[in-house]
């Protein structure tokens, strides 16, 4: 399925061109862009409430977010945008993403890239499977931009709620928006040098949603989702740079994006590995929007080496940090030295669970 492209109005372009944060602070002037004033006679698309220009607050967002100032939602899953760190809604529109052997057989549809946004424009459905959020109670049916992000602005990152604050759905979050930092959004794509900066409380706000599904065993996968990263995990994570050097990396270098960390004085250009105070969260496995992996994973935990990505569904290939082909579903970022005593000759998820 191809995504028609949304077509913005003037007015839109013309206020865009001003500082961004005036825009989403209601400056004066701004609140026509978004909003039908009452003065200009007849009524929004589809009347919908909030007097909305378009039909419905997540089209109104990607009218100017979809394929830039973050192109969250490229035209083709084929052929993503660059990738800044929270992941790209385009893959939603994906045929299949199952590159397990079995993949063509048992397809894994783009409604499972990750959160299945509603877009009345795009044609965007909530996700025919799960009608609340996984571990939660959050109607599928309401799932868009405005479920996490406040469309007004706010001092937090990327103006995502917090406690205390209720979306139009009626959903009320109970845990505070987490810290963080992030790339320009217009700038270029993610690297190891330039990322997202995860600083502190990304599990307990995923939870708002989610709950601690992990832990809790209610996912049919188990895993910790909010712990201090120690012990073999930690020395992994900063020795392994790859099947040509995977215990001889060097902590100062370790850093990878497709594996992120949350350490309160991180930085968007910090290439230091894990520290005594790093943590492992749910973001480290997950982005927050889509992936062309199944469950929004930062790679395909289905496939056994990476560079067989995209070969069975034929789905955008996740690039490989490394640029090797015998490398690992990046799992052996952490679980290094485990990988080499077990599980040879099979994906990590043919044994620990097949996500989808």
């Amino acid at each position: 399925m191809r995504i028609p492209p949304v077509i913005g109005l003037l007015l839109l372009s013309t206020a865009l061109a001003g500082p961004a944060r005036a825009f989403h602070d209601g400056g004066v002037g701004i609140c026509e862009v978004c909003h039908v004033l009452h003065g200009e006679g007849g009524e929004a698309p589809g009347g919908v409430s909030g007097l909305l220009r378009y039909a419905s607050a997540t089209d109104l967002c990607l009218a100017c977010h979809a394929t830039a100032n973050g192109a969250v939602m490229g035209a083709d899953p084929r052929n993503p945008p660059p990738e800044l760190g929270g992941g790209n809604f385009a893959f939603l529109a994906a045929i299949n993403l199952n590159d397990a052997a079995d993949g063509a057989v048992h397809p894994i549809g783009g409604e499972h890239a990750g959160h299945s946004i509603v877009s009345l424009d795009l044609g965007l459905d909530p996700d025919p499977d799960y009608p609340v959020a996984p571990g939660g109670s959050y109607p599928s049916s309401a799932l868009g931009c405005t479920s996490c992000h406040d469309p007004h602005g706010g001092a937090t990152f990327r103006f995502l709620r917090g406690a205390g604050q209720t979306d139009a759905a009626g959903y009320t979050f109970l845990f505070d928006a987490p810290a963080g930092e992030g790339l320009p959004l217009s700038g270029g794509p993610e690297s190891p040098t330039a990322h997202t900066a995860y600083r502190a409380g990304w599990s307990a706000w995923c939870a708002n949603c989610h709950g601690f599904y992990h832990e809790e065993g209610t996912a049919g996968f188990g895993h910790p989702v909010d712990r201090v990263l120690s012990g073999e995990p930690r020395r992994s994570y900063n020795s392994y740079d790859g099947p040509d050097a995977p215990g001889e990396g060097d902590v100062n270098s370790a850093y990878l994006p497709e594996v992120p960390l949350e350490q309160a004085e991180t930085t968007v250009d910090g290439t230091g590995g894990a520290a005594k105070d790093s943590r492992l969260t749910c973001l480290g496995c997950h982005r927050a929007h889509a992936s062309s992996g199944p469950a929004s994973t930062r790679w395909d935990p289905n496939v056994e080496f990476l560079d067989h990505d995209g070969r069975v569904s034929g789905s955008y290939a996740l690039p490989n940090p490394y640029a090797h082909p015998d490398q690992k579903a990046l799992c052996v970022k952490c679980h290094y030295r485990e990988s080499t005593v077990h599980g040879q000759g099979a994906a990590c998820m043919s044994c620990h669970r097949n996500l989808g």
